[in-house]
């Protein structure tokens, strides 16, 4: 639409504004009319060009093709002409034939800031031919005074709010009309049941809808600011009411002639089976956020009582044990604290490995000054691959401390990522002793028997379904590369 707007007229960004805050609102227009609406924008060389089209979910529609960026039809043209010119709306004497069926048009002209600046074409398909039901007279009625409002500059509403409290229910949901006192001077089945089920006993024709609403409402309960003004139809802005169990969405539309209000038209839909859903949901997200808290804490538990074991040993070597699983669990415990903290099942790897990379190097090198440098960025990592990984890295970053730095006064451990979508790619190098040249076979063969990096290879290869490889590392030292595709957390289940 703005393409066509700049590319056919010249209209300031207040007026292309104005028209597309139109063409945002004008469904239900185009429901309660019964009418197919389309919005003609006159051209810089004197033709009208469709710049916008609505078809209505209420009637049979009359461009079964759509005709957005076509020029009008010289049978149309003079009737949009006369609209814009004079600023006041025109209606045909006769229906025009659309092939089989019949058509009524009326042209409607944009009015903003004082000035016709578009026009709207209103066109009904009259094949139907049957005699209109009291709904069908009510939501016509209720058309031709939005319609007017059009044509007045009176809408659409410039201070309507924005996001939620904007859009649906829809006409078909469920329709009340007020007068300029907010009592109800008809009220659709849908909506009559609406308020059935909040409570409502008897007709709402002939009573304040703000009264009935008032009675609705549970002491304690929290209420929408906006409640009152949207009830009595002095607010363009969508509100909920909810009692016994039941939520109803409003939505007002006030109608107003020369900037007076005479009325309103409400719109309504039972959204209790919605609200429902949504809190299960946000209950469910809530216990598994609280699973991962208390699994963290149990890891955290079962960590310290590790620690406090290795403590009592007198065997260096069952003690080096009991520090390397409570490490082990530790990181486990990390992985489990990042996921209480959001709400999606995937984790923000970066800050989390981060602080489990320094902890696996400052427990590892008593007596060494290690530096752990990491490059490029692991992203959101699902769940269900960041415990193997974020234990992979520590296995490695801890291997290469111990082994590959360890008599040496300080040293270096990069850890390089390289991401592209799914796939993932991580070197692990140090700049310690390294692998001896021509015995690079031997040592990865001798490093096959440590639990550490057995352990490393069947997450590697059981979990994550990648590959890994030890190799030295160009200038001195040793590399592991990692490679591996990521699951997609949305598949997960």
């Amino acid at each position: 639409m703005s393409d066509l707007i700049s590319r056919h007229a010249d209209l300031g960004p207040a007026d292309n504004e104005w028209l597309h805050l139109l063409v945002g609102d004008w469904q239900v227009i185009s429901d309660l009319a019964f009418a197919d609406l389309v919005l003609w924008l006159p051209t810089t060389d004197g033709n009208f060009v469709a710049v916008s089209q609505c078809r209505p979910s209420t009637g049979a529609t009359v461009h079964y093709d759509d005709i957005v960026g076509s020029l009008a039809p010289e049978g149309q043209r003079p009737q949009l002409e006369r609209a814009l010119t004079e600023a006041r709306s025109q209606r045909s004497r006769e229906p025009r034939w659309f092939g089989a069926y019949a058509v009524r048009e009326e042209a409607i002209p944009v009015v903003h800031d004082g000035r016709a600046i578009a026009v709207v074409a209103r066109q009904t398909n009259l094949g139907s031919g049957r005699t209109p039901s009291r709904l069908e007279l009510n939501y016509v009625e209720a058309a031709d005074d939005l319609i007017a409002m059009i044509s007045r500059g009176e809408f659409p509403f410039p201070n309507a709010a924005t996001g939620p409290r904007r859009g649906a229910p829809r006409v078909g949901d469920g329709l009340i009309r007020l007068n300029s006192e907010g009592e109800v001077l008809y009220a659709s089945p849908n909506a009559l049941s609406c308020f059935h089920r909040l409570g409502v006993i008897g007709p709402l024709v002939g009573r304040s809808l703000a009264e009935v609403t008032a009675d609705l409402i549970e002491h304690q309960t929290p209420v929408d600011e906006s409640l009152p003004l949207v009830v009595m139809g002095r607010a363009p802005w969508r509100t909920e009411i909810e009692a016994q169990r039941v939520a109803l969405s409003l939505r007002a539309l006030p109608l107003t002639e020369s900037g007076q209000r005479i009325g309103a038209v409400l719109l309504c839909r039972d959204v209790s089976e919605l609200r429902r859903r949504e809190r299960e949901l946000i209950t469910k997200d809530a216990t598994i956020r609280e699973i991962h808290h208390r699994v963290k804490n149990n890891l955290q538990t079962v960590a310290a009582l590790l620690r406090l074991q290795a403590r009592r040993m007198d065997v260096p070597e069952a003690r080096a044990a009991l520090e390397e699983a409570m490490r082990r669990v530790a990181t486990i415990a990390l992985v489990h604290e990042s996921l209480s903290q959001t709400l999606d099942e995937e984790v923000e790897f970066d800050d989390m490995v981060g602080r489990a990379l320094r902890l696996a190097a400052d427990v590892a090198s008593a007596d060494t000054s290690v530096r752990t440098v990491r490059t490029g960025s692991f992203g959101l990592v699902p769940a269900e691959d960041a415990t193997p990984l974020a234990l992979i890295l520590t296995e490695l970053v801890t291997n290469a401390v111990e082994h590959g730095l360890a008599k040496q006064d300080a040293g270096t451990v990069e850890v390089a990522v390289e991401r592209d979508g799914s796939a993932l790619r991580v070197v692990v190098a140090d700049d310690g002793v390294g692998m001896p040249d021509g015995d690079v076979a031997r040592a990865g063969k001798a490093a096959k028997s440590g639990l550490g990096t057995q352990i490393v290879r069947t997450l590697v290869t059981n979990e994550l379904g990648g590959t890994i490889e030890w190799s030295p590392r160009p200038g001195g030292g040793t590399q592991v590369v990692l490679s591996l595709v990521l699951r997609d957390a949305n598949r997960q289940g």
